[in-house]
C-alpha cells in the first residue's frame, strides 16, 4: 500500500484565517470534521438532540384547551419522529432519559383517544424515542403509558390495534412482573393479546404483533424477579399452539415466517425467564420434535416427514431425507454428480473452478467477517422439484455427501426478475432468522431441562452412527449447511451447551475392541457418536470463514474433549486435531486465537496424562509445515485431497470422510535423545513474552514491540499451568525458562497477568513436590535434582514475588502469591537462605491481619502447610506463632476463614502428636499449658459449628487429647475443658452430620484413646463414648464411619479402659453384630468398602480377646458357642488367611490405625500368644462358670489354629 499522502494548509496573504495542520490521508485516518473560526467543531449531527430540546419545550408549553392543539400535536410528532437517535448513528446523542419519560406523560394528557391518527402518532412516537434511546422508565411513566395503550386498544378502531400494540411491546419489554393489575386484563380469555394472538387470527401483522408484545412481557431482565408463573404458562401455550398450528391458506409466506419468529421468541424469553418444568407426558419430545422442525426451516434441500413428537430412545421414525432415487444403470460408471443443480449448476461449477479463487461451488466463502444475513447468497429453488421446501419428498433429493460443506450455491443471473429476486432474498432472510430463532429456543431449552433427562434426546440432535445415505437430519446438518453464519453459529452454541458437563453420559463410550456382529453396544454407539462429532467439526473447522462462527467452531471442539473419555478409544482422533488446529494460532482475529489456546487446554487436561497427546507433545517442532498455513489454506488442501480441487474429479463420500477419521494416524514415537521443550510450551511462552507475529492487527497497531493481547497472553498462562499441572515429566527440563516467564508477568503492571504468573509458579512447585512424594515412586534421575529446586525458588523468591505479596490494591494476587509461597518443596525450603525462610514466615504471619478475607485464607491455609516442614515444625516458637494466627482466625466472621483455620490447627496438632513421638517429653514441656488449653477450648467451640469448620476442628481434637500429659489432666483449669472436649466429640459420633465429620469424630476418638493418661476407666464420659462407637458401628449406613468406629473401639491397649464387663461384652456383641451384617446394604457405592470393614472388625475382636480377662469369660464363652461364634469363625479365618484384608486405601489406612500387620504368620502368631495368656489365666469369683467360658474361648482359638495350620 503506498504511502498516505500528506496536504499542507495553503498560504494565504491574510493573517486572520486559520492554519490547518497537515492531515495524513489514509484509510486509517478520523474522519474530517470542520471547525469553526475558534476552532471549535461545528457538531453538525446535534441537531437531532437539539430538535429534541426544542419540540419538548414546545410541546410541555401545550395544554389541552389550547387552540390548534391537532395540528400543533401533528407538527410536533412530525419533526420528533424524523429525527434519527440512536446512537449508532450519532454516539455523542444525549437526552437524558427523564426527559423522554416526560414528555411521553406529558403528550399522553394531550392526545384523547378519539383522535384515533394523533393516537397512532403517539404510540409511533413512544416506540421511536424508548426503542432507539433505550429507556429505562420510572414506575409512573410505566404505570402512565401501560394505561394508555391498554386504554386505547379497547376504545380504538381495529385499524389502528397494530402501532398500539407496538407501542405497548416496546412499553412492557422486560417490565412485566412491574405490570401485574394490566396483564391480567390483556391475558384473560378475552383479552385483547389473547385474541389477536390465536391462529384464527386473519391479519397476520396483528397478530405478530400481539405475539411480541407476549413475548416482551415474559422478558427477564437480570436482576428482576420473573413473570408470574400463572401468566407466563398462558404464554407458554400461546407461542407453542401458535408454533404448532399449520401456515393458514393463502397466507403470505414472508408474513407467516414473521409470525413464527414472534412465536419463537416469547417461547426462548418463556424458557430461560426463570425455573421452568416441562409438564408430564410427551410435552419436552412434542416441544423438541417442533424445534427440531424449525432448525430447518426454509433450509435448501430439506425435505424430510418431521414426526409429532421426539421419544428418548433411538426409534426408527426418527426423520431423515428420503432415500435418493436409483441411479440409471447407464449412468452406473461415472463418477456420481453433485446433485444440488443439475444442468446449469454444474455448468457454474465448471465456470468457477476457472475463475480467480479457483473455487468450486461448494468450496466458496460463506461470507466476509461482517457478512449480513442479508447479503448471503443461499441455493435457489431447484427446477424439476429437486428438493426445495415445495418439492418436499418428491424427484431427487439434495447432495450424496450430506455432510459435505456448501453454503452458497449460486443461481444464475437471469432465473428471477429484480421483484423476484428481492421477494426471495427477504423470504430467505426471514426463515433464517425462524432458523435462528429456533435454536435460541433449543438453547433455553437445554439450559432448563436436566442434563440426565435431555441425555435420552441426543440421537435426534447428534448423529449416532456413521454417516450414510440417507444422511440424518442433526445439529452437524445445520453447522455443515446452513448458508446463515449466524444460524450455524447458534447451532453450534446449543451442541456445546448439550456436550457441556456431558462426561458422565460419555464415559461409557468404548470402542478398543471390535464390536459384535449380532448387535451393537451401547459403549460403540456412544463411541461412534463422538466420532461423528469429531468428523463433523473438523469439516466445519475446515470451511469455516466467518470469525465468529470460526471461534465458536473451535470452542465447541473444547467441549467436546473436555468430556470424551479418549482413555476407553481408540488412539488417533486427538492426533488429527491436535494437527488441525496449528493453523489457527496465528489467525488475525483475537477471539479465534483465544480459542485455540482453549482447545489445547482441554487438550492437554483431559485424562492427563493420556499417552496419545503426551507422544505429540513430544513431537519435534515442524513449524515450517503446519505451523505456517493459513486456514485458507489448510481448507484447500484438504478439499484437493477429497477430490474437490478439480471439477473432473468426484467429492469423498461420508463414509470415506467417516473412514479416515475413524482410523487417523498415530504420531510417531519421538526419538529418546530429543529433550527440547514441547512445541506447545514453546508456544505459549512466545505469545506471552514475544511481540505479536501481525503488527497490522487493530489491537496495538503502531507499535513495533507490541505483545499479543491480553485475552491472547491470560489463555497461553492458562494452557502453560494446565500443561505443568498434567504433563510434568515434559516441562520439568522448561524449569528455569517458566521461571522467567513467571518473573516477566509479575513484573507487569496488569494485575490480571500477574494473578495468572502466580499460579503457574504454583502448579510448578505443586508439581515438584509431587515428584518427591515416596508414594509416586518416581526414580531421583527423573526428579528435578534438588540443587535445581533451590536456586529456583531463590530466584523466584528474591524477584518480583515479593511486590505481589504486598500489592494490597488486589487482594486476589496476594492470596494466589500466598498459595505460591506454600507451593515450596518442604526439604528445599530447609536449603534457602535463613533470611529468606524469615520473610517467607514474616510475610505470612503478617497477611493474616489482612482484612480481605481472600487473603487472610491463603495466609493461613499456608501456616498450616509449613506447620508440617521438617526444619519448622521442631521450632516452637514459630508452633506458638502460627497457633495463636489460627485461633484467631477461628473467631473470624467469615465461614471460610474459619474452615481454613480448621483445617490449619488440624496440621499443627498433627505436628504436636509427630513432635511427641519423635522428641518425646522435652517438646510437650516447652510448650505453653495455657496455649494448649485454648486450642483445645477453641477447638470444642469449632466442633459446633458448620460443617466444613467441624470436620477438622474434630481432627484437632482427637489430636489434643492424645498430645496432653498426665500432669495437664489432673489441673483443675484443664478438667472441664478436658470433659467438654470428649462430650463433643461424642456428640459428633451420634449427630446426623455429613459422613466426612461423623469418620472424623469417630478417628478423633480413637486418637485419644491412645493417650494412657486419659482417665477412661473413672472419667464420667467414658460409658458415653463407648455406648456412641458401639451405635454406629452396628447402625451407620456409611460403612467408612463403621470401619472408624471399629477401628476406635480396638484401640484401648489394657483391659482397665474397657470398664466393667457389662461394657466390655456390649463392645463384643457390639462388634459381632456388625461383622454378621457387614453385607447388608441398600447403597451399592459402600459395598465396595465391606471387605475393608470385615478385615477391621475382625481385627478388633481378636484384639479383645487379647486382653480381656477371666470376668469376661462367662460372656464371650457363650457368644462363641452360639450361632454368632460361628458367623466370627467364619470371617476371623478368611482374615487370618488374609483373604479379605482387600478394600484398597481403605483397608491400608484402617490396618495402619488400629496397629495390625498383614502377614498371615504375623497374625497366627498374634493368635497363639493370645491363646497361651488364655490358658494361663486363673479364674476369679465364680470358679465353675468362669472355667467353662474359658474352656469355650479356648476350644475356640485352637480351632481357629488348627484351621489354619491344616490350609
Amino acid at each position: 500500500m503506498a504511502a498516505p499522502l500528506r496536504v499542507l494548509a495553503p498560504v494565504f496573504g491574510r493573517s486572520d484565517v486559520t492554519s490547518f495542520p497537515p492531515v495524513s490521508l489514509s484509510a486509517e485516518a478520523a474522519p474530517f470534521t470542520p471547525l469553526a473560526a475558534d476552532g471549535s467543531q461545528l457538531d453538525s449531527l446535534s441537531e437531532a438532540e437539539e430538535q429534541f430540546s426544542r419540540c419538548a419545550a414546545k410541546l410541555r408549553a401545550l395544554r389541552p384547551n389550547t387552540g390548534q392543539l391537532k395540528d400543533e400535536l401533528n407538527q410536533l410528532f412530525d419533526q420528533l419522529l424524523s429525527e434519527n437517535y440512536n446512537k449508532t448513528f450519532d454516539p455523542n446523542i444525549n437526552v437524558r432519559p427523564e426527559d423522554v419519560c416526560i414528555l411521553l406523560k406529558h403528550a399522553s394528557s394531550l392526545v384523547p383517544l378519539t383522535q384515533e391518527h394523533l393516537v397512532i402518532k403517539f404510540c409511533q412516537l413512544v416506540h421511536h424515542l424508548l426503542n432507539q434511546l433505550k429507556v429505562i422508565m420510572d414506575e409512573h411513566t410505566l404505570d402512565v403509558l401501560v394505561n394508555y395503550t391498554a386504554a386505547a386498544v379497547k376504545k380504538c378502531s381495529t385499524w389502528t390495534h397494530s402501532d398500539i400494540l407496538l407501542a405497548l411491546s416496546t412499553v412492557v419489554y422486560g417490565n412485566g412482573p412491574q405490570c401485574h393489575q394490566h396483564i391480567s386484563d390483556l391475558l384473560d380469555e378475552d383479552g385483547v393479546l389473547l385474541q389477536y394472538s390465536s391462529p384464527s387470527q386473519p391479519n397476520m401483522e396483528l397478530r405478530r404483533v400481539a405475539l411480541t408484545c407476549m413475548a416482551n412481557i415474559c422478558l427477564r431482565i437480570p436482576g428482576q424477579p420473573p413473570l408470574d408463573d400463572q401468566y407466563r404458562s398462558i404464554c407458554y401455550g400461546v407461542f407453542l399452539k401458535t408454533l404448532q398450528s399449520p401456515k393458514p391458506p393463502n397466507t403470505d409466506e414472508l408474513f407467516y415466517c414473521m409470525v413464527v419468529h414472534a412465536a419463537l421468541k416469547g417461547l426462548q424469553f418463556c424458557l430461560s425467564g426463570g425455573k421452568w418444568k416441562f409438564g408430564g407426558g410427551e410435552e419436552l419430545g412434542s416441544v423438541l420434535a417442533l424445534l427440531k422442525r424449525l432448525m430447518f426451516q426454509g433450509a435448501p434441500g430439506v425435505g424430510a416427514a418431521w414426526p409429532a413428537v421426539l421419544y428418548p430412545a433411538p426409534l426408527p421414525q426418527y426423520e431423515g431425507l428420503p432415500g435418493p432415487k436409483p441411479v440409471e444403470p447407464s449412468k452406473s460408471s461415472e463418477p456420481p454428480k453433485d446433485s444440488t443443480g443439475p444442468g446449469k449448476a454444474s455448468k457454474n461449477k465448471k465456470r468457477k473452478s476457472k475463475g480467480k479463487g479457483k473455487k468450486t461451488k461448494t468450496e466458496e466463502s460463506r461470507g466476509d467477517d461482517g457478512e449480513e444475513e442479508d447479503k448471503e447468497a443461499v441455493p435457489a429453488p431447484q427446477r424439476g422439484g429437486g428438493g426445495g421446501e415445495g418439492g418436499r419428498g418428491e424427484g431427487p433429493k439434495p447432495s450424496a455427501l450430506f455432510l459435505y460443506p456448501s453454503w452458497k450455491l449460486n443461481s444464475s443471473d437471469s432465473e428471477f426478475s429484480d421483484i423476484e429476486g428481492n421477494a426471495q432474498s427477504k423470504l430467505r432472510l426471514n426463515h433464517g432468522r425462524v432458523r435462528q430463532g429456533a435454536l435460541h429456543c433449543m438453547l433455553a431449552v437445554v439450559k432448563a431441562v436436566e442434563k440426565r433427562t435431555l441425555y435420552g434426546y441426543w440421537s435426534s440432535f447428534i448423529p449416532d452412527s456413521p454417516t450414510g445415505r440417507p444422511a440424518p437430519l442433526t445439529l452437524l446438518t445445520i453447522i455443515l449447511k446452513d448458508p446463515s453464519p449466524k444460524v450455524r453459529l447458534c447451532a453450534l452454541q446449543v451442541l456445546s451447551a448439550i456436550l457441556d458437563g456431558s462426561r458422565q453420559f460419555l464415559a461409557v463410550a468404548e470402542d478398543t475392541a471390535s464390536p459384535r456382529t449380532s448387535y451393537t453396544p451401547f459403549s460403540f454407539a456412544l463411541a461412534t457418536a463422538i466420532r461423528e462429532l469429531h468428523c463433523g467439526l473438523s469439516l466445519a473447522l475446515l470451511a469455516e470463514t466467518s470469525p465468529q462462527t470460526l471461534t465458536q467452531v473451535i470452542k465447541c471442539h473444547a467441549y467436546l474433549v473436555s468430556n470424551a473419555p479418549y482413555h476407553r478409544l481408540k488412539p488417533g482422533l486427538l492426533t488429527l486435531l491436535w494437527k488441525q488446529i496449528r493453523s489457527y494460532v496465528r489467525n488475525r482475529d483475537v477471539n479465534v486465537r483465544v480459542s485455540v489456546l482453549k482447545l489445547y487446554g482441554a487438550l492437554v487436561t483431559t485424562q492427563a496424562p493420556l499417552p496419545e497427546v503426551q507422544l505429540l507433545l513430544q513431537q519435534p517442532d515442524h513449524s515450517g509445515g503446519s505451523g505456517s498455513l493459513t486456514p485458507r489454506d489448510t481448507a484447500l488442501s484438504w478439499r484437493q485431497r477429497n477430490g474437490v480441487g478439480s471439477p473432473a474429479r468426484t467429492p469423498a463420500t461420508p463414509s470415506e470422510l467417516s473412514s479416515r477419521t475413524h482410523s487417523p494416524p498415530l504420531p510417531h514415537t519421538p526419538v529418546e535423545e530429543d529433550r527440547t521443550p514441547p512445541w506447545l510450551l514453546q508456544l505459549c511462552v512466545s505469545r506471552v513474552t514475544q511481540p505479536r507475529e501481525d503488527q497490522s492487527d487493530s489491537e496495538g497497531a503502531g507499535s513495533n514491540a507490541a505483545l499479543e493481547p491480553s485475552p491472547v497472553r491470560l489463555e497461553a498462562l492458562q494452557v502453560l499451568s494446565h500443561l505443568v499441572r498434567g504433563y510434568f515429566s515434559l516441562t520439568q527440563a522448561s524449569l528455569y525458562e517458566i521461571g522467567q516467564v513467571c518473573a516477566r508477568c509479575l513484573g507487569e503492571t496488569d494485575p490480571s497477568i500477574q494473578l495468572h504468573g502466580a499460579k503457574l509458579l504454583e502448579e510448578f512447585g505443586t508439581g515438584i513436590i509431587l515428584q518427591y512424594r515416596a508414594e509416586n515412586n518416581v526414580p531421583e534421575s527423573s526428579r528435578v535434582s534438588m540443587n535445581q529446586v533451590v536456586q529456583f525458588w531463590s530466584q523466584v523468591l528474591s524477584g518480583p514475588l515479593n511486590g505481589a505479596l504486598q500489592n494490597e490494591q488486589h487482594p486476589t494476587l496476594q492470596a494466589s502469591a500466598c498459595d505460591t509461597l506454600a507451593s515450596i518443596l518442604p526439604q528445599a525450603f530447609a536449603q534457602l537462605p535463613d533470611k529468606t525462610q524469615l520473610m517467607c514466615i514474616t510475610m505470612l504471619l503478617g497477611l493474616t491481619y489482612i482484612d480481605n478475607y481472600l487473603v487472610k485464607i491463603a495466609a493461613v491455609r499456608a501456616l498450616g502447610v509449613y506447620i508440617l516442614f521438617p526444619c519448622l515444625r521442631e521450632d516452637v516458637m514459630f508452633v506458638a506463632d502460627t497457633a495463636n494466627i489460627i485461633l484467631a482466625a477461628l473467631d473470624d466472621r467469615s465461614t471460610n476463614v474459619r474452615a481454613r483455620a480448621a483445617w490449619s490447627l488440624g496440621n499443627l496438632t498433627d505436628t504436636l502428636t509427630v513432635n511427641m513421638q519423635s522428641i518425646g517429653v522435652d517438646f510437650q514441656e516447652e510448650l505453653s499449658d495455657m496455649l494448649l488449653l485454648k486450642m483445645l477450648q477453641a477447638a470444642t467451640k469449632a466442633s459446633a459449628d458448620k460443617d466444613r469448620v467441624k470436620c477438622n476442628a474434630v481432627r484437632a481434637l482427637g489430636n489434643l487429647l492424645h498430645f496432653l500429659r498426665q500432669s495437664q489432666m489432673t489441673r483443675s483449669v484443664f478438667q472441664r475443658p478436658l470433659e467438654d472436649a470428649v462430650r463433643a466429640l461424642v456428640k459428633t459420633v451420634e449427630a446426623e452430620a455429613t459422613m466426612k465429620v461423623r469418620w472424623n469424630a469417630c478417628y478423633a476418638l480413637g486418637n485419644a484413646f491412645r493417650n494412657p493418661a486419659l482417665p477412661l476407666v473413672s472419667a464420667p464420659w467414658s460409658h458415653d463414648a463407648f455406648s456412641a462407637l458401639c451405635q454406629v458401628v452396628t447402625s451407620c449406613k456409611n460403612f467408612k464411619v463403621r470401619i472408624k468406629s471399629a477401628a476406635a473401639l480396638a484401640v484401648p491397649a489394657s483391659r482397665s479402659c474397657y470398664g466393667d464387663t457389662k461394657r466390655f461384652a456390649c463392645v463384643w456383641h457390639s462388634l459381632a453384630t456388625a461383622l454378621e451384617n457387614s453385607e447388608d446394604t441398600n447403597d451399592f457405592l459402600e459395598y465396595r468398602y465391606s471387605a475393608s470393614l470385615r478385615h477391621t472388625l475382625s481385627q478388633a475382636l481378636l484384639h479383645l480377646l487379647a486382653v480381656s480377662e477371666s470376668q469376661d469369660m462367662p460372656d464371650l464363652g457363650a457368644s462363641l458357642a452360639s450361632e454368632e461364634g460361628r458367623s466370627i469363625k467364619e470371617h476371623i479365618i478368611k482374615y487370618l488367611r488374609a483373604e479379605e484384608g482387600g478394600g484398597g486405601e481403605e483397608a491400608d489406612e484402617e490396618r495402619d490405625s488400629v496397629g495390625g500387620s498383614c502377614h498371615p504368620q504375623q497374625r497366627i502368631a498374634g493368635l497363639e500368644q493370645t491363646l497361651t495368656r488364655l490358658k494361663g489365666l486363673k479364674p476369679e469369683g465364680e470358679e465353675a462358670k468362669g472355667e467353662e467360658g474359658k474352656d469355650e474361648v479356648v476350644h475356640f482359638l485352637e480351632d481357629l489354629l488348627k484351621i489354619c495350620e491344616e490350609s
